[in-house]
């Protein structure tokens, strides 16, 4: 056991951390197993995400995880998947402005400009040259 403060304090943050790294990686794990057992594209977008999420946590590295999604998509290729597009909602038209709306948007008026700078009134005029003879 850790004598000084630090080395303790160290010690707690990393067995939390290492909990925290198994829970992403056993997250991975169980996505991946699903997806491999019964090819979909629900699973293999949970898998994916999975991914995902252990590479921004820094539990994966980007390399490793763009060679497990190709290895995935390789697998549902060969399994048949049909990947399905995102279904996107159509946007609501936009409202017209009235003129309650309109007066409540000012344009904010630029900032004030500050003064310029004051000059000195008596500046030095430079000592005329000494010739030698």
């Amino acid at each position: 056991m850790p004598i000084i403060k630090s080395a303790a304090k160290k010690m707690r943050q990393d067995q939390r951390r290492r909990a925290q790294n198994l829970r992403t990686k056993r997250t991975l794990r169980t996505a991946v197993k699903a997806f491999e057992t019964k090819p979909s594209f629900d699973l293999l977008r949970a898998a994916q995400s999975a991914i995902d999420t252990a590479v921004k946590k820094n539990v994966l590295t980007k390399a490793a995880a763009a060679r497990r999604m190709s290895h995935l998509s390789a697998k549902a290729k060969k399994a048949g998947v049909k990947i399905v597009a995102k279904k996107t909602a159509a946007k609501p038209a936009a409202t017209k402005t009235t003129a309650k709306t309109a007066a409540k948007t000012v344009p904010k008026k630029p900032a004030a400009k500050k003064p310029a700078a004051k000059k000195t009134a008596t500046a030095k005029k430079p000592a005329p040259k000494k010739t030698t003879k």
